[in-house]
């Protein structure tokens, strides 16, 4: 189990957000977070990802409650074990998209020639080897989004979160994205869990969760059987 979350409770004031989430993740699997705004779904996304704490309830991810770490710690566990990908990317404007895939390495202070030599074939394979010396200014929404999956993959992390990861883009880059999705689950075996409101990317994905008032639901869509 890669990830294991029990009892997730958060409130902000006087609004319970997330009423006693459970939810377990397996390797391999990509799994879809859908419901209306304000369910709750990017709180949890955030919550999973460990930039936000619950107020209780228990994470686990390989095995370790990375809330029992320092702010360093905890800091160095989230770069090393999840990635990241956001709807608005989040690339470091004064750098080239291979800098900005280096990123996570350097901060991992991970040797420069292994994670530059790395970051070229993650952006090869993304279709972006002809774009590693633009920077995100000269890119379109679409070379942008897939710049931020490369750097979500860069230190192969046990799980990569994604928010929206299509709501800014075109019907033509949304389709790619979700082909992009598939074949590194399939090719990779990598594990995704998704927060979207996009209907074809959901379709497409292994479990279909559905959150609503706080509360996550049972598979709506199950496609592994189980």
């Amino acid at each position: 189990m890669v990830l294991k979350a029990k009892g997730l409770a958060r409130k902000y004031e006087s609004l319970d957000v997330l009423r006693s989430v459970d939810v377990e993740i397996r390797q391999g699997e990509l799994v879809s977070i859908v419901g209306p705004s304000g369910a709750g779904k990017s709180t949890l996304l955030q919550i999973l990802g460990t930039l936000d704490k619950p107020d209780s309830g228990t994470l686990e991810i390989l095995g370790q409650n990375p809330f029992t770490l320092d702010s360093k710690g905890l800091a160095a566990f989230r770069n090393r074990y999840i990635g990241f990908v956001f709807q608005f990317h989040h690339l470091l404007p004064e750098f080239t998209a291979l800098e900005n895939v280096c990123m996570p390495g350097w901060i991992a202070k991970r040797p420069d020639a292994e994670v530059r030599n790395e970051a070229k074939g993650i952006l090869d394979r993304l279709g972006l080897s002809a774009r590693l010396d633009h920077k995100p200014s000269e890119l379109s929404g679409g070379e942008q989004q897939r710049t931020s999956i490369a750097r979500a993959l860069l230190n192969k992390p046990a799980i990569v979160l994604a928010d929206e990861p299509t709501g800014n883009l075109d019907s033509n880059n949304a389709r790619s994205l979700h082909e992009i999705f598939l074949e590194l689950r399939n090719e990779l075996n990598q594990t995704f869990v998704i927060v979207t409101h996009n209907q074809a990317l959901a379709a497409m994905s292994d479990r279909v969760l559905e959150m609503r008032d706080g509360n996550l639901g049972e598979s709506i869509q199950n496609r592994s059987g189980e």
